[in-house]
């Protein structure tokens, strides 16, 4: 089993990797319009403007004095010099070998393009350095080699091996890339991977095995047709032997037809495939083949040649960027044929990205000194295996889908499923330590899973702890913009999810005609219309419990009984009468009328005066929690108080040990005359003698609330001394919306929030315009507050 998906934001190296992927779509069906010349522009200026290429170097240790630059450089640095010169082994302790890629090339066959030279396929060899980057946090450096000669080119790549932690091999030409991949293999002692042909072959590998399942046909009995003889359709047609696939049930062609033993001047590799029945052309070897694999040129194959293929057939037409038989013909000549292309726009796309990044990540991660044919049949097996796993609404999301599973249709992760890292590179790892081949074995795999989330930024620990507690116990959470498309979403991905129990308020034929627009089932979640007919007995039965309790305030049974046509009241009140657990509002404007309207109807925790709303902010650095965000619009000192302490729970409540800055413009008196600051110091006063237990300190300024040595340096009293803050209370709500809003926008981490803090139940709310995953995470927060507060 792989590793569960944790809740989270798209992470920034996924936006990196839609946009390049809707990029690719867009550019192909660009082509196929014949708009080659907006093509070639947008192409251009995307690789032009800002700074020219698409990669740069970034510096991973501090470099600001005098000092970091004497470790880093000279004097320093002979230090490690001399470790690596009595021990080699140690340029992974000391250097950036261990996390380095080498993507090699010399330009001779650059995509479709040809033999163009080494500095022309300069823009390719960027952009795989791009992908290693980030789909597994493997740093690359390009390295075009102006040489065509192969035993020449060896000479230099195995010259330039000490850099690397290993070799990515691209873009050359067969059959020179067989004997250069094969000696640089035994010669350099590190992994090394021509990916034009192990990468398609891994990919189409792992397609082929759940292609194979769901066509109910077995692998010893299939009959295989490959057309193309180049280095990819080589590498596919051996490690489909190694699979399972007979040899004498393969035919291979290339431009002159069936490969046969009888032909004179066959190269080394087509020998090894070459046919002794009598066949000669590809419409001859079509007939009554289970499998096509093409890797040759568009059009070659016809819908008549699909047809007289066995029944349930397997089409792999990959070549780009137009396949050798269109999808949509494949499928109207036989119905019941599974198809893959390389293309993103059709079903099965056969994509080198879901497999090379996590392949050289577990290679390097062991220490392996080679990628051998188990660790690449360990890729194919946890690549097939993943396919078949549910998958995760984020996925679903991400390409616009909703109802992605193994079938026809799904025989392959997507190249965006942040699940392939953390299932292909263990596996890879693990099969370099069992055949032997790594000096560096995993020794605990959780924590090396956990290494691996952090190469993608957050590592969505946080919401991966609160959805699991959350899903042990499913509670009622109502969605109250029922209406809304993101809302919609939300309810689907958490009812799939099978994190809490979803129900929707709004118009039921609306959310309905919504759902199938978007395609989306929500057969399962209940829909509730307060405005309905048959909504009459409960919300007379809530306007009586409302007017009882506000009856000294003014509000009468017709009034309150006008309010439950409301969403926001009807939904509020279904949590107070029990009739839910959590209520989720969508707020059109500010939250403040959001925020008096939930005191009124749930009321306010006992011993306070005062709630208040924190977000929770998920960075490289930790996690951090920020209030009051959204309710108190300027806080005097009992407010500050009062929010202080109802932070103080509730990070305590999310299981971190808080450390809490109040923030302001002065430091510890430092502008004592200006109103703000006096409030927040009387506030800091108040707390200290109160409430000693609450480690706080202030007022201070933001920096030395985040810098734990200059502040202790600068303030020696304070009584924060040698604890990393993660806690700030901001001085008004002008101040923590601007900031918390800044830091997001400047992508500094993940926002999780608003989180209402003081309410006596779980009442929270959101904008209507909330992206779908933070409705999913506030949903989440919700459900976990109503089982807390069950408990309490």
């Amino acid at each position: 089993m792989c590793c569960p998906l944790p809740i989270r934001a798209e992470s920034e190296f996924e936006q990196v990797y839609r946009l390049i992927n809707n990029t690719v779509t867009t550019l192909s069906i660009m082509a196929n319009d014949a708009k080659s010349t907006d093509l070639k522009k947008a192409a251009l200026d995307y690789h032009e403007e800002g700074r020219p290429g698409k990669i740069e170097t970034t510096p991973t240790k501090p470099y600001a004095s005098q000092r970091d630059l004497s470790l880093a450089y000279s004097p320093g640095v002979a230090y490690p010099c001399l470790e690596i010169e009595q021990n080699p082994h140690d340029a992974y302790r000391y250097t950036n070998k261990g996390n380095l890629v080498g993507v090699i090339s010399n330009g001779t066959a650059v995509l479709g393009l040809g033999d163009i030279g080494a500095l022309a396929g300069k823009p390719v060899m960027e952009g795989k350095a791009l992908l290693f980057k980030i789909f597994s946090g493997l740093d690359a450096f390009d390295i075009e080699i102006n040489e065509t000669d192969p035993d020449k080119f060896v000479e230099i790549v195995k010259s330039l091996a000490p850099t690397f932690g290993g070799i990515n091999l691209e873009d050359i030409k067969a059959p020179e890339c067989f004997m250069i991949e094969d000696r640089l293999k035994k010669e350099c002692g590190i992994p090394v991977m021509h990916d034009d042909q192990h990468g398609t072959a891994i990919i189409s590998g792992a397609g082929l095995l759940n292609a194979i399942e769901i066509q109910k046909k077995k692998i010893a009995d299939i009959h295989l047709v490959v057309n193309g003889a180049g280095a990819a359709a080589v590498s596919c047609t051996r490690l489909y032997k190694a699979l399972g696939v007979r040899p004498e049930n393969i035919v291979m062609c290339d431009s002159k037809g069936v490969i046969r033993a009888d032909r004179d001047n066959l190269t080394e590799q087509k020998r090894e495939f070459a046919t002794t029945r009598d066949l000669h052309t590809l419409e001859e070897a079509m007939v009554d083949a289970d499998v096509f694999l093409g890797l040759s040129v568009a059009g070659v194959v016809t819908p008549e040649m699909v047809r007289s293929m066995a029944p349930r057939p397997i089409v792999f037409a990959l070549a780009n960027p137009n396949p050798e038989i269109d999808y949509y013909a494949a499928k109207e000549a036989a119905p019941d044929v599974i198809v893959a292309t390389g293309r993103s726009d059709y079903p099965n796309q056969i994509n080198n990205v879901i497999g090379f990044p996590y392949i050289f990540r577990g290679a390097l991660d062991s220490g392996a000194s080679a990628i051998n044919e188990a660790m690449k049949i360990a890729a194919v097996y946890a690549i097939s295996a993943l396919a078949k796993e549910p998958v995760p609404s984020v996925v679903d999301e991400a390409y616009g889908l909703s109802d992605l599973h193994f079938g026809p249709d799904y025989i392959l992760p997507k190249a965006l499923d942040p699940r392939l890292l953390l299932c292909v590179a263990p596996a890879v790892a693990r099969a370099a330590m069992e055949s032997g081949i790594a000096s560096r074995p995993i020794e605990n795999w959780d924590v090396y899973r956990n290494h691996l989330r952090e190469f993608m930024g957050d590592d969505g620990k946080f919401m991966r702890t609160i959805t699991e507690h959350a899903a042990q116990k499913k509670q009622r959470v109502v969605l109250g913009e029922g209406n809304l498309e993101n809302m919609i979403r939300a309810a689907v991905r958490l009812n799939n999810e099978g994190t809490l129990i979803p129900i929707l308020l709004g118009n039921a034929e609306m959310i309905n005609r919504h759902a199938d627009r978007l395609g989306l089932d929500i057969s399962e979640i209940e829909i509730i219309n307060p405005r309905h007919d048959r909504e009459e007995e409960r919300r007379e039965r809530y306007a009586r419990m409302l007017s009882s309790k506000k009856e000294r305030k003014g509000v009468s049974y017709a009034e309150a009984l006008d309010k439950m046509y409301i969403r926001s009241y009807f939904g509020m009140m279904m949590v107070e009468a029990g009739d839910a657990d959590a209520f989720l509002a969508g707020c059109y404007s500010a939250a403040n009328e959001m925020a008096a309207r939930a005191v009124s109807i749930v009321g306010m925790r006992e011993g306070f005066s005062h709630f208040a709303t924190l977000h929770i902010m998920s960075t490289r650095m930790g996690t951090y929690f920020l209030a009051d965000t959204t309710v108190n619009p300027i806080a005097d000192t009992d407010a500050l108080v009062d929010i202080t302490r109802l932070t103080d729970r509730a990070v305590r409540y999310f299981n971190h040990e808080p450390a809490i800055a109040m923030l302001s413009y002065s430091n510890f008196g430092s502008n004592g005359s200006e109103a703000e600051p006096k409030r927040v110091a009387e506030a800091v006063r108040i707390l200290h003698e109160k409430y000693p237990e609450i480690p706080v300190d202030g007022e201070m300024q933001a920096d030395y609330a985040l810098d734990t040595e200059l502040r202790d340096q600068t303030y020696p009293f304070n009584t924060l001394k040698g604890k990393k803050v993660n806690t700030l209370i901001f001085p008004n709500l002008s101040s923590a919306n601007i900031g918390y809003k800044l830091l997001l926008g400047m992508g500094v981490g993940k926002v999780i929030g608003p989180v209402q803090v003081g309410l006596k139940k779980p009442v929270y709310f959101t904008g209507v315009n909330a992206k779908v995953d933070e409705i999913v995470d506030l949903a989440t927060l919700a459900a976990l507050d109503a089982i807390i507060s069950d408990r309490d």
